[in-house]
């Protein structure tokens, strides 16, 4: 998290870390503590990512590109199943019949999201920002992932102007909790 780049290569780093996280994951088994701690791990940086997105990308996206507020409204609602699938993750004991099918679903959702991200999404806005802007669009979206919330909250509103104002509270509340909890400290 907080790679350095311009908005597009910091975003893709973090597509790549993820993707590795899922790999860890398939690779152990069920019902582990080992396993606990990464699923928290892996939520901890999908919901960090998820928010700097929907504060700054999309609205980038609707500003900058042809059609953006269709392709932005499309990504958010990307967004909502997925923190749907990492609140049910979070309930769950990785003990039970549940644990695998939800996180195939996990990762299934996020896979898809990335792919039309990086292949569709991500060309169009570098050819439509500047070198500048993308650096700046960068800069903003490490901000916003220091100060996010580490937990999936569904029910949040998803506008950038109530995420930018409730995120920072939301996240101060979440790494209390997690400090107390020692979760995201594997």
């Amino acid at each position: 998290m907080g790679h350095g780049g311009n908005a597009i290569d910091e975003l893709m780093t973090d597509h790549r870390e993820v993707e590795e996280m899922f790999a860890r994951i398939q690779a152990m088994t069920t019902g582990s503590q080992q396993l606990r701690d990464m699923v928290d791990e892996v939520t901890i940086e999908l919901v960090r990512h998820s928010v700097a997105e929907e504060q700054y990308l999309y609205p980038a996206v609707r500003e900058h590109i042809q059609g953006g507020d269709r392709l932005a409204d499309k990504e958010i609602a990307d967004h909502g199943r997925i923190e749907k699938i990492l609140k049910q993750l979070e309930k769950t004991d990785t003990d039970t019949a549940q644990m695998g099918p939800l996180l195939q679903q996990l990762m299934d959702e996020v896979a898809a999201h990335v792919q039309d991200e990086e292949n569709n999404l991500f060309p169009m806005l570098r050819q439509a920002c500047t070198a500048q802007q993308l650096d700046d669009l960068g800069d903003k979206i490490r901000r916003a992932k220091s100060m996010a919330p580490t937990r999936p909250h569904p029910s949040a509103p998803s506008s950038p102007t109530a995420s930018k104002l409730l995120a920072p509270g939301a996240g101060l509340v979440d790494r209390a909790r997690d400090f107390v909890t020692g979760r995201g400290k594997s």
